[in-house]
């Protein structure tokens, strides 16, 4: 499906861009250090399932309809920019999970996660789909790495978002146990930053979007 230079120039370039800090690398950041490094991972999974679904609407040419449709645009990223905004206060607002002084210290984990796995896999899935940006993107990035000559250009898409996702995974992989290290080292002296500083990332990202354009 893809010789050998196409494919060593689309992972060069790939992990160029996935190790460079963006919004992806806030969300991490802030899951993990709020609910450690078992919260950031299932955030990862959530931001790379969105990668997948991405790649997969450029390929069916999806995405083109938000190039080429302001007020699709302006929709998706409304929507997304509320989405962020309304996590960001509801985290603001949640109260400090309380403080078992006797308890022994989890292995692995910041002890305060309220919020379950799955609502974190899908805040995640849902943040990185209603982002246009992102849809944008994979519509300029991808293309100039298939070969439509060589058939299922939608498969190709979507190898290529896979192979985006993995190296995606393995910085985020990275993010989450060194933030969960340090999330779990403030643990015990409760409060709520954890919550506001979750929720401040949250409302940054949410306001960030609403001011995007789609040049």
């Amino acid at each position: 499906m893809f010789d050998t230079a196409t494919l060593t120039a689309y992972l060069i370039a790939a992990a160029v861009l996935v190790f460079i800090p963006g919004p992806g690398t806030a969300w991490i950041i802030a899951q993990s250090a709020a609910g450690g490094t078992a919260r950031g991972v299932q955030a990862a999974f959530g931001l790379e399932t969105a990668t997948l679904i991405h790649a997969l609407a450029a390929g069916l040419g999806l995405s083109a309809l938000l190039a080429t449709s302001a007020l699709a645009f302006e929709v998706l990223k409304y929507a997304g920019a509320a989405y962020l905004i309304w996590l960001g206060i509801k985290a603001w607002r949640t109260p400090p999970a309380p403080v078992d002084a006797t308890a022994e210290p989890l292995a692995t984990d910041v002890p305060a996660a309220r919020i379950s796995a799955r609502h974190v896999y899908l805040r995640s899935v849902v943040t990185g789909v209603l982002n246009p940006k992102v849809a944008l993107f994979f519509l300029a990035f991808l293309p100039q790495f298939v070969h439509p000559e060589r058939g299922m250009v939608w498969l190709q898409f979507l190898v290529l978002g896979a192979l985006l996702s993995m190296i995606g995974m393995l910085n985020s992989l990275m993010l989450s146990f060194a933030v969960g290290r340090f999330g779990r080292r403030f643990a015990a002296g409760g409060g709520r930053w954890k919550e506001r500083l979750t929720g401040s990332v949250f409302i940054a990202l949410g306001l960030r979007l609403a001011v995007q354009q789609r040049g």
